[in-house]
């Protein structure tokens, strides 16, 4: 062992949480950091369905969980999802920490309209939609491997400015694991990613269900025509009056 490499001075530590406190204390509202609370990235139907989707596919099967001790220790200390764009900022080893951008091709307008038409039928409303409260055939239907809404490995692009030459290293890792955890807290970004307009689903319901009335409302008025009946008349006679009355 050299001199050098003996007293070497050790690279400090950087406390990812410290950094963000020190960064929201300097200025407020700068950062959109990832919080993890507890050992679960991600809670919710939304979330979880995000993870599952990228943890099925064999290119990033291996890969991808090289980000997930970052996203628990509070290394993506930004994260934004705007329309087929999010941009992350994870702090690594050295003092500056990374930037990452990841880009989502648009859904398939022919698959968004097959979905929007198959969810309407069963979609009670918007909001039990975003808290995941639907019928198990409706999550198949949204998860499926080339049909549902979720995107494949081919519709994901992303960049670090990291020096791993890796194809996917573990800070654009990190972000992708984000995403499932801010998904927990707005499932609506989900939607506004895959650039399509969740009104979608709330105007083909909302037609499906005003055509369905009207349809019972056709039929319920050729049902209610009917021939008059005679009115039968009882006259009721004295001794009957007196029984009654007890007269």
């Amino acid at each position: 062992m050299s001199y050098y490499d003996y007293y070497k001075p050790k690279k400090k530590k950087i406390d990812p949480k410290q950094k963000i406190d020190k960064m929201l204390k300097k200025n407020p509202g700068s950062i959109e950091p990832v919080i993890i609370e507890g050992t679960k990235i991600a809670k919710t139907w939304w979330g979880l369905a995000w993870i599952q989707n990228l943890e099925r596919y064999a290119d990033y099967e291996n890969r991808i969980s090289r980000g997930k001790s970052y996203v628990r220790s509070g290394s993506v200390i930004d994260l934004r999802i705007g329309e087929g764009l999010i941009t992350g900022v994870v702090q690594g080893t050295r003092i500056k920490p990374y930037e990452v951008s990841v880009s989502i091709t648009p859904l398939n307008e022919e698959k968004w309209n097959n979905i929007t038409k198959k969810v309407s039928e069963n979609i009670d409303s918007i909001e039990a939609l975003l808290e995941g409260r639907f019928p198990d055939e409706m999550k198949e239907l949204l998860t499926m491997e080339k049909t549902g809404i979720f995107p494949s490995p081919r519709e994901i692009s992303f960049n670090c400015s990291c020096p791993d030459w890796a194809s996917m290293c573990k800070h654009v890792a990190a972000v992708l694991y984000g995403i499932g955890a801010r998904l927990d807290k707005d499932p609506g970004l989900f939607f506004k990613l895959r650039r399509v307009d969740i009104n979608d689903l709330i105007s083909r319901s909302l037609s499906d269900n005003l055509d369905d009335l009207l349809s019972a409302g056709k039929t319920s008025r050729k049902s209610s025509v009917r021939k008059p009946q005679k009115s039968k008349t009882r006259v009721i006679d004295e001794s009957e009056v007196s029984e009654l009355f007890d007269l």
